[in-house]
């Protein structure tokens, strides 16, 4: 359980980074709460197997998209279906955002014929 109000920056708080993270063991989900400091980006880069949702808690940015530019301000709630490229582009006062998306399994070492075990489906 986290309390968000405890997260968001007060004044000018130089926090940057993931400043929470969903660490249970077990979950099916992965969850972080993120700051990126005023005029800071996260590069442009696309996102080949996961959808995530990310919901603006303070502040405000830009999603930049290929052929668009929509602007993100609190309680804004967008889906990023996976394939898509985009960047963030924070504002002025920063931005604080939580991003949601299917927990990537872990990587497992396996011998080589474990792999032709498999069924056609990957399973």
């Amino acid at each position: 359980m986290c309390d968000l109000a405890d997260l968001l920056p007060s004044g000018d708080d130089p926090s940057a980074g993931a400043l929470w993270r969903l660490a249970e063991p077990g979950r099916q989900l992965d969850a972080n709460v993120v700051r990126i400091p005023p005029a800071g980006r996260v590069d442009t880069h696309t996102e080949p197997d996961l959808d995530v949702l990310l919901l603006v808690l303070d502040g405000g940015a830009a999603l930049v998209l290929p052929d668009d530019r929509r602007p993100l301000r609190p309680g804004a709630l967008t889906w990023l279906p996976s394939g898509s490229t985009r960047a963030v582009l924070a504002g002025p006062d920063g931005v604080t955002y939580l991003t949601v998306h299917r927990r990537r399994p872990g990587m497992r070492i396996q011998p080589p014929e474990a792999a032709e075990r498999l069924r056609p489906d990957g399973t």
